[in-house]
């Protein structure tokens, strides 16, 4: 008897993803689905989930649902960027636009305000992280100051993921990993939402049902179907965050196990046996029952090479060709990657981007190694942050691992070897995957997602770098005081338009 197949899609930044995918792993169809995040105001980006998430969704679940032909459907998993905030209505509606998840600096008086009343070493103990701009409990503060009309007619807190699993079963449920990133609203050891810290940030908000990826919440039902092209029935898993999901996709499950997601942010998940908060990163759940994360995120790595792009213009293939031709050092220039602000080790969503040593003489190639050098002097800074390397295990995914120049960089600035699977765009790999657990299955990753290469640091060039990130690391405390009166202009400037 077929035992199905499997169902993965991600809603991501700026597109969406999906895959068809057979019981061994096998990835029978693609499919994406490209998208833009609006941003109204600077450190403002949003989503709207009617036009974004749920038409990606469905336009996804129909091409692939047509590529499994007469082969039954066996489960499917979503995931989503997060953590975000979207507000919605009983009935599940949108009330405006998705607040997204760190890149967006908005709240940061709600940060200082919330973390005066209730404690910095309070908030840490109990969910596991200090509030930074990737908090989704300022982030309602802030909603309720500025758009109370809205704020009040709120009743459901809704993720991408979970938006997702509503639309399609009709249950209201957010899965635990997802849950432990909405400080302060989160117990961390207890397992449980901070009900009290919860209804301080969200008073008359309904807190979703808690499950884990790995478990079926529900199933299609018959108006989802109408409009998806899924079947009727299809069982559906509770979803989760899209670095998770891209995790479990690379086989990130063993304590010391780290991820590092090349995307439009810098993204690392390292996999713990139990809760360990660490000043400036996450401390969360896992995606599977029992296991915990340590995670950290810049607020920018590819969407600097996008800005490049942009300005200097040229194919993507070409601009890293030529940056590979540069050597070590980008012939003396230095990036501060903080063009977004900084989410970790550096909470700061007023930092800015810096180019030091910039002279007549440097080209775009030179720009673009330097914007591929800063990402991975980030990478470095909140490795050491995360402690020891002894048991540590680098896997790299996501798309700017293709081509290899830029592991190479992320891998002789930091001194690791980086394992690269065979299938590296993974969060809706992953979600595949996470549904084979909840139907019963046994997967194994080994066979799903072998290593397909391993990247090694050149010592040379790891020695030139060394020095290099000692400059790297004096250049933040060097300019914050102009970056944050830059910043002030900026927001000003906005404000007067």
């Amino acid at each position: 008897m077929d035992p199905g197949l499997l169902l993965g899609i991600d809603i991501g930044t700026a597109s969406s993803k999906g895959v068809l995918v057979d019981v061994d792993g096998t990835i029978l169809a693609r499919a994406a689905r490209p998208h833009t995040t609006s941003r109204p105001r600077p450190g403002w980006f949003e989503h709207d989930a009617e036009t974004v998430w749920w038409a990606d969704f469905t336009a996804l679940a129909r091409t692939l649902t047509e590529a499994a032909g007469d082969r039954p459907l066996a489960g499917l998993a979503v995931s989503g960027i997060g953590p975000v905030l979207l507000p919605a209505d009983a009935a599940g509606r949108p009330l405006r636009p998705a607040i997204l998840y760190g890149v967006d600096t908005r709240a940061a008086d709600e940060i200082a305000e919330l973390t005066a009343s209730l404690g910095a070493e309070s908030i840490v103990e109990r969910s596991g992280s200090a509030l930074s701009s990737q908090a989704v409990g300022p982030k309602w503060r802030w909603l309720f100051r500025h758009e109370p009309e809205v704020a009040e007619r709120a009743e459901l807190f809704l993720m991408a993921s979970s938006y997702l699993v509503l639309r399609l079963t009709d249950e209201y449920v957010l899965d635990h990993h997802s849950a432990s990133q909405c400080d302060p609203m989160y117990d961390l050891r207890a397992g449980a939402w901070a009900e009290d810290w919860f209804r301080l940030v969200a008073p008359g908000v309904e807190l979703p049902r808690l499950a884990w990826p790995t478990e079926v919440v529900g199933t299609v039902t018959a108006a989802a179907a109408a409009q998806t092209g899924l079947p009727a029935g299809l069982p559906v898993t509770c979803g989760t965050v899209d670095a998770w999901a891209e995790a479990a996709s690379a086989g990130v499950r063993a304590p010391g196990d780290t991820m590092l997601m090349y995307g439009t942010t810098m993204f690392l998940v390292q996999t713990a046996a139990e809760p360990h908060p660490v000043p400036g990163l996450w401390a969360t759940r896992g995606a599977f029952p029992g296991t915990y994360s340590l995670a950290a995120g810049m607020a920018t790595s590819g969407a600097i090479t996008d800005w490049l792009r942009d300005l200097v213009g040229g194919e993507f293939a070409d601009l890293v060709r030529e940056a590979g031709e540069v050597p070590a050092g980008s012939r003396g220039l230095l990036m501060l990657p903080y063009f977004a602000g900084e989410r970790t080790p550096v909470p700061d969503p007023a930092a800015r981007g810096v180019i030091a040593g910039l002279t007549l003489s440097h080209t775009r190639a030179d720009l673009y190694r330097a914007a591929l050098e800063a990402t991975a002097h980030g990478v470095r800074h909140n490795l050491s942050a995360m402690g020891p390397a002894s048991a540590r295990r680098l896997v790299a995914v996501g798309g700017g691992t293709q081509g290899r120049v830029w592991t190479q960089i992320v891998s002789d600035v930091t001194r690791a070897s980086q394992h690269v699977p065979t299938e590296t765009i993974g969060a809706s790999f992953g979600d595949a995957l996470l549904a084979a657990f909840a139907v019963g299955l046994e997967p194994d990753i080994d066979t799903w997602n072998p290593v397909a290469t391993v990247v090694h640091p050149d010592p040379a060039r790891a020695d030139l770098y060394d020095e290099f990130h000692a400059q790297y690391r004096a250049l933040y405390p060097a300019t914050v005081d102009i970056a944050h009166f830059l910043a002030a202009q900026q927001e000003r400037a906005a404000q007067e338009k």
